[in-house]
């Protein structure tokens, strides 16, 4: 059987990972492209390997205890791999494996130099490239080195780097193989990388080439900086020449050696433009062939190119489909930032949003976009759609106009008709009825109750047609011309306070203070709510005991328990309470595929014992209360101001309008998310019921694993009692990869990532620029949580978090000031905010990597930027 263990590059291709790597595969893939020259090799495949393993079984021990390391155990981590490394070198190579690879090598040439490349089976994948993750040794001569350093390269699939980097990307580390890739070396006069894609923005119809004199080695390990050209449609359209004062040449002898290139050579071009767009033409055949955007390493020998590696660019997001084959450009922009939910979503969530959303939504990398295409087409409608946008979020207007800027990629198309008002303009809005608001809550809950009536009865195939009505009840209910009039009552009345009252009066923000304790909102009332839980709780010390000692856990298990403690019934009955409520909330919760509160109440014993902790009995009575009247305090202070000005009755009455407005319809503006999300949990309540059953008949294994599934497919499932296996675990492995992208504000159809920036010089040197969204300032010490359950929060720190949505309310009800990566004026961490009178600033990019957990920092919330305190 000598044959399973070397095969020549040209037999395989890129549907073999198992059997030769990824590089390997990627390797014989690129020999089968017409016109694209590889050097001549093969490979030592993963069966090698695997035998090489079982001549040494205390490797599989290690393995186990590798796998179960924390990835954060730096030690342990390093010592271990170091002893698998050793054992695998000093593990001799069986006599029949040696006697192949040499045959082999006879092919080429048995004094031919040769590169011995590690070719892993996680390597060079779509979703994780492993670049630089295990080893490459060039100029390798004779078969005792060469079968020395096969050896190595086994060996480096546990170099440290690797073993972390796999842990990381959740791969274990007893599915990895590793083959090797024998290649003859090429010398060449230059050498470099190809991205047929720029890395930096993602445009897909940009190519970047790095390039340098002598062996890639000098660029890759950052020997010299390379020269840099940009090509376009076929030109090069920018190009910087760098000063190369090294290069790696490979010796008579074998190995490689650092050499000084001449000084007349040093800022001389490596590659001519001819060179350079040919070599792009190659990249974007080969890019063609694999059929995503590629990173090649490429060599020019004798101005003829050679290829010696092509990897997926693992880092871009993926362009939305759009169904009319790319033959018109699209921007879109990212649903996540306005719903404060960046996070992945799996395919039931995506599908399910899809389905009851208002708009059209596409969807790459788990995340959703809206196409605003045609909006800004209009120059009416793009006036409108900037405005709104730019008082939520001035990033994503800033991206928007970048794109705008660009000639002729967004067409310019006639006005379909009258514009409408100008959003948020100078006069004030007309007057919506007061009553309307607690009419729409009666409306809603009615018809949450009427759907609660009708989903009960329901299963099977029968179910979904019932639910694809209800999605349009849901959207009914969204659509509501009265509910959207109130939530612009809100909003506009806040818009036109903070312009005409920094007009006049010259003070910022000032609607912040004037919102405090506003009614009817459901969001604040949930973090006050939780309050009062602690309070019943507080008294009872053995109730305290037991609750610290919960475990994370799934089930409701534990409220039965807390009813055998002293105290403990009306305890539970609090939590109960509160949970019928508001159990439907979660982190993340627009994904109908996240555990909701009632599915996993220990999620809130952490935040109800920080309460317990930090607050005395009646807090939230009086929290409400202190804030309202400083509410009415600032109401009183704005409108006798107004009056000692010229022509000042008519501004203190047109204020009072404003005023009164935005107290009477702020609050709502959360009541349709509540509404949204009440209505998921009873959808998921009933799927997953149908979940049960596909267990129970052994359609699948697991209940989640619906998840993975649309909701259309999840109807096909139910009515023919099968699911495609394969897909679910394709979708998982997916899943799992996305949490790697970080998706831009605003995409466009070429792949360009736009995030937008603030444009300001009026914040002092080194401070986080972001959008002030609640007024104050306030310093204390920054908790940097990524997670709600990790909250440990004391009376006055700043939370500092990429997002949060209303699930995170009650944590706000213990800080001092909050910090956010995404967000907008209007979106719930900043209304929320406001409701408690919290100095927040959102919109602060890379915030929970800037500020570390535990600095003292500066929140500046009626300005708009962060400091970190010496």
């Amino acid at each position: 059987m000598i044959e399973q263990y070397v095969w020549d590059l040209h037999e395989v291709d890129e549907t073999q990972v198992a059997v030769v790597g990824g590089k390997g595969a990627h390797l014989g893939g690129l020999s089968r492209i017409e016109g694209i020259r590889v050097p001549a090799g093969f490979c030592v495949t993963t069966d090698a390997f695997r035998r090489i393993m079982a001549e040494a079984p205390s490797i599989v021990d290690r393995l186990d205890q590798l796998t179960r390391l924390n990835p954060d155990d730096r030690e342990a981590v390093r010592t271990l791999s170091a002893q698998i490394r050793q054992t695998i070198e000093e593990t001799p190579i069986p006599d029949d494996l040696a006697a192949a690879i040499t045959r082999a090598l006879a092919r080429l040439g048995e004094r031919a130099a040769c590169a011995v490349r590690s070719s892993a089976t996680a390597e060079d994948l779509p979703t994780a490239s492993f670049a630089g993750q295990q080893d490459t040794y060039l100029n390798v001569m004779g078969p005792a080195a060469i079968l020395r350093h096969v050896s190595r390269c086994w060996a480096s699939l546990f170099t440290e780097r690797a073993v972390t980097y796999r842990q990381r990307n959740g791969i274990d580390h007893r599915t990895v193989h590793m083959a090797v890739v024998v290649q003859q070396m090429a010398f060449p006069h230059a050498a470099g990388i190809l991205f047929t894609a720029d890395p930096v923005t993602g445009n897909r119809k940009v190519a970047t080439v790095d390039a340098g004199f002598g062996l890639g080695e000098a660029l890759v390990s950052g020997l010299v900086n390379p020269d840099v050209f940009t090509v376009r449609d076929g030109e090069i359209v920018a190009k910087a020449i760098a000063a190369k004062q090294r290069a790696v040449h490979a010796l008579p002898a074998g190995g490689t050696q650092e050499v000084a290139i001449d000084s007349q050579r040093q800022e001389q071009p490596a590659l001519t433009d001819a060179q350079v767009v040919r070599l792009v033409q190659l990249g974007r055949r080969i890019e063609a062939h694999f059929g995503r955007p590629q990173d090649i390493e490429w060599c020019l020998v004798d101005d003829d190119f050679q290829i010696v590696q092509s990897r997926p660019i693992t880092t871009l997001f993926p362009i939305p489909e759009t169904g009319d084959g790319d033959q018109e450009n699209h921007v879109y922009v990212s649903v996540g930032h306005g719903q404060m939910m960046t996070d992945p979503m799996k395919p039931l969530g995506l599908s399910m949003w899809q389905l009851t959303a208002m708009v059209p939504m596409h969807e790459a990398a788990g995340r959703l976009f809206v196409d605003v295409t045609r909006r800004l087409a209009s120059p009416a409608s793009r006036a409108a759609l900037l405005d709104v946008i730019g008082r939520g979020d001035p990033l994503v207007r800033d991206a928007l106009e970048t794109v705008l800027d660009r000639d002729d990629f967004v067409p310019s198309l006639p006005d379909a008709g009258p514009s409408g008002p100008p959003a948020g303009g100078a006069s004030a809005p007309g007057e919506p009825d007061p009553a309307i608001v607690p009419e729409l809550i009666e409306r809603s809950e009615a018809s949450i109750a009427a759907l609660e009536r009708g989903i009960r009865t329901k299963t099977g195939p029968a179910l979904f047609d019932f639910l694809l009505e209800a999605f349009e009840e849901h959207k009914r209910v969204l659509s509501d011309p009265l509910s959207m009039q109130a939530i612009m009552a809100g909003m506009e009345a806040t818009w036109w306070l903070n312009d005409k009252l920094e007009e006049w009066l010259g003070e910022k923000n000032a609607a912040d203070t004037l919102t405090l304790s506003a009614p009817d909102n459901i969001t604040s009332e949930m973090g006050l709510a939780l309050l009062d839980v602690a309070d019943v709780i507080r008294p009872q010390p053995e109730v305290v005991a037991f609750l610290q000692g919960v475990e994370y856990a799934e089930d409701t298990a534990f409220l039965d328990e807390l009813a055998k403690l002293p105290g403990g019934t009306e305890a539970r009955d609090a939590i109960e309470a509160y949970l019928d409520r508001y159990g439907m909330r979660c982190v993340g919760e627009i994904d109908i595929t996240r555990p909701r509160w009632r599915e996993r109440p220990t999620t809130l014993v952490p935040v109800i014992l920080d309460n317990v902790r930090n607050f005395e009995p009646g807090a939230a009575e009086r929290r409400f209360e202190q804030a309202r009247q400083r509410a009415q305090q600032k109401e009183q202070d704005v409108l006798s101001r107004l009056r000692a000005l010229p022509d000042g009755d008519r501004k203190a009455d047109e204020a009072k309008r404003m005023i009164d407005r935005v107290r009477t319809f702020i609050g709502y503006r959360e009541y349709p998310k509540y509404g949204i999300v009440s209505r998921y949990f009873r959808y998921k309540q009933a799927l997953m019921k149908e979940a049960e059953c596909l267990v129970q008949a052994g359609v699948l294994p697991e209940k989640e694993d619906i998840f993975y599934l649309t909701f259309q497919e999840l109807h096909d499932a139910v009515r023919s009692n099968q699911v495609d296996d394969r897909l679910i675990q394709q979708r998982k492995d997916a899943f799992r990869s996305y949490h790697a992208l970080t998706p831009p504000r605003v995409l466009t159809s070429d792949g360009e990532a736009l995030t937008g920036a603030y444009r300001r010089d009026d914040v002092p040197a080194g401070a986080l620029v972001g959008l002030a969204v609640s007024a104050g300032t306030i310093e204390g010490r920054a908790r940097v949580i990524l997670d709600m359950a990790d909250a440990d929060l004391e009376a006055g720190d700043i939370l500092v978090t990429p997002f949060t949505d209303p699930s995170w309310s009650p944590l706000f009800v213990g800080i001092a000031g909050l910090v956010t990566e995404v967000g907008g004026l209007m979106t719930h961490g900043a209304v929320i905010a406001r409701e408690y009178g919290l100095p927040a600033v959102v919109g602060v990019e890379q915030a929970t990597r800037l500020i570390r957990d535990g600095q003292r920092i500066r929140v500046h919330g009626t300005e708009g930027y962060v400091e970190i305190l010496p």
